[in-house]
């Protein structure tokens, strides 16, 4: 086992823009010969190691505090290799690059050492497993959407032709949007992947207006070019309103947090254009030159069911005053399940367990350490100030706060090493694991230790250049994004009540900007959402020539949103990054 470690750990430098690789065999443990300080690799020649090694290695892997919960289980069941990567500033897909060699690593691997189960698991196999399941919902869910466009078109115009122009307009209509974020450089990513499905959605309404309207025209007796001609009349202010109102709500998706919806609204605001003008301008002028011909009436539109429907409009007209009422209470009972609403999220759930990602997460959390961590960035406020007492009981109070709170498994932090070399320069006393009491000493120390480690397993991705500022990591299992927020309000408060405040700051890293980004979000789209609604609005009051009306148009279109997420809220009550944004794509 330790030398399949000692193997991934050395080939694991091999794999693009490696910066850094921690593993238990690497890591670099310290002692005491004479009066001389070594600093090694805790495993070297691993299969050359007798029982009596072996065993001494087990006991300071499992009893170092930079080890247990980070790099081994407390059981000593699970170890991981960590490589940091440095991802070029670039485009390009850098995150595939380093993922397939990763993959090819660990496939090399489990073939070498078929005894071991091998997981791969980090930030950047975050970004492909996105762009995967971005690609297969692509390939798996606009062929679905269009059999069942093209299932509801056949039963509803009972057209081939019909069927077959509509199915033009949306094709074109997608490839449109898609062919325009292309020559103006909007890249496809998880969100924006989604827009030909939307496209979709929205497009085929347009075409099924007009093409419904020009049927009845010609079961009315009119012939072809003259219910062409009634059908845009009766359509056009409709579906023109309709398009814009929706691009509208798209467009104002710009106001997002996340770069990714931005361009899935600008994409989609683009399709949906491109939809208007194809149902205006192209379909009229194909149908115009194509034998079309009106089927006879659905069962849906026949006679005794538009009696129907008349008997539904005289019962609403007189019970107006108990359905106004109704609605109004129906409206408000479930809008206020958004009081329930939490601003939540946890990306790892995002994918299903069918994919590698998920599945080597959920066992890294459940065997071995956090995937969710918190860097704090701890300001001495003086050069070579990470060597004052004070600065490190300090560090030491807020790690220990920290190790004590929820969903924190393990706190990284430099002064453990300290510790670990007092205790190594007197006699491994147990009593004398703890932090040097002078300045001087303790710099002694320091500068010790670094001019042993080997190149690449320096100090400088936890103490800075010119020594005043120290790194702490604080790794979590199960928090959700919100329950992360308020761990680091809590560690910033932990910092202004008891730290200089040189030293305050506030905790920062990927997991911190994820779960920051879903609340930022929302809060943006709602904004947005006014703006939207008042852009709206003013449409709305031109079209119908009536502030009155205008202004009360908007209200049964307002109205499902609200109720929606009202409803979210009682069922649910944990709205993340990819809900947000959903009144501004449906206000319209």
């Amino acid at each position: 086992m330790l030398a399949a470690v000692e193997d991934l750990t050395e080939r694991s430098w091999k794999l693009p823009y490696s910066s850094r690789v921690d593993s238990i065999t690497n890591y670099q443990h310290t002692k005491v010969e004479g009066d001389e300080l070594i600093v090694e690799d805790l495993v070297e020649n691993a299969e050359q190691l007798t029982a009596e090694q072996l065993g001494e290695v087990r006991n300071i892997a499992l009893n170092e505090p930079l080890l247990k919960g980070r790099l081994i289980s407390p059981s000593g069941h699970v170890t991981g290799v960590n490589v940091n990567v440095i991802k070029p500033d670039e485009n390009g897909k850098v995150s595939d690059t380093i993922s397939e060699a990763a993959y090819a690593l660990q496939a090399e691997m489990q073939q070498k050492y078929p005894r071991l189960d091998i997981y791969v698991t980090g930030v950047v196999m975050i970004d492909t497993t996105f762009e995967l399941a971005a690609k297969e919902d692509i390939e798996l869910l606009v062929p679905i959407m269009c059999g069942l466009l093209l299932l509801i078109l056949a039963i509803c115009l009972r057209s081939a032709l019909g069927m077959g122009l509509t199915f033009l307009v949306i094709v074109f209509s997608s490839l449109t949007g898609l062919g325009l974020a292309g020559w103006l450089g909007i890249p496809m990513n998880p969100a924006s992947a989604n827009a030909p499905t939307i496209i979709l959605t929205l497009a085929v309404a347009d075409s099924v207006h007009i093409l419904t309207t020009m049927f009845h025209q010609m079961r009315n007796g009119r012939d072809l070019h003259q219910a062409i001609e009634q059908a845009i009349r009766i359509n056009f202010q409709p579906v023109l309103v309709t398009s814009l109102t929706t691009a509208i709500g798209f467009l104002t998706m710009n106001f997002s947090d996340a770069p990714p919806f931005r361009d899935l609204g600008n994409v989609v605001a683009m399709g949906i254009i491109a939809a208007f003008l194809y149902s205006i301008l192209f379909l009229p002028a194909l149908a115009a030159v194509l034998p079309l011909k009106a089927a006879e009436p659905s069962p849906s539109f026949s006679p005794s069911s538009s009696h129907i429907y008349e008997c539904l409009a005289d019962f609403i007209v007189r019970r107006r005053t108990a359905i106004f009422w109704a609605m109004i209470i129906m409206i408000i009972g479930a809008t206020t399940g958004i009081s329930r609403i939490q601003l939540d999220d946890d990306f790892v759930k995002f994918f299903s367990p069918r994919f590698d990602f998920r599945r080597a997460t959920d066992f890294t959390a459940d065997n071995l350490t956090g995937m969710y961590m918190i860097d704090w960035d701890l300001n001495s406020g003086r050069e070579g100030g990470v060597n004052e007492p004070e600065y490190q009981h300090t560090i030491e109070a807020f790690a220990d706060w920290f190790r004590r709170q929820k969903y924190v498994c393990h706190v990284y932090v430099f002064t453990d090493i300290m510790k670990q070399i007092n205790r190594n320069m007197h006699d491994n006393d147990p009593a004398y694991y703890r932090l040097p009491e002078e300045r001087n000493l303790a710099a002694q120390y320091l500068l010790l230790y670094e001019m042993n480690l080997p190149f690449g397993l320096d100090l400088n991705d936890r103490i800075n250049i010119d020594k005043s500022a120290g790194r702490m990591t604080v790794s979590l299992v199960g928090a959700s994004t919100r329950e992360m927020r308020e761990l680091e309000i809590a560690g910033r408060d932990w910092l202004k009540e008891n730290a200089p405040p040189s030293m305050y700051t506030q905790g920062s890293g990927v997991t911190m900007m994820f779960a920051h980004l879903s609340e930022r979000n929302i809060k943006s789209m709602l904004s947005s959402s006014l703006l939207a609604l008042t852009l709206i609005s003013i449409i709305m009051v031109f079209v119908l020539r009536s502030v009155k009306l205008g202004v009360l148009s908007l209200i049964p279109n307002i109205a499902p949103a609200f109720m929606g997420f009202g409803v979210w809220g009682y069922a649910v009550g944990q709205v993340g990054l990819a809900v947000s944004v959903l009144i501004a794509m449906t206000m319209g």
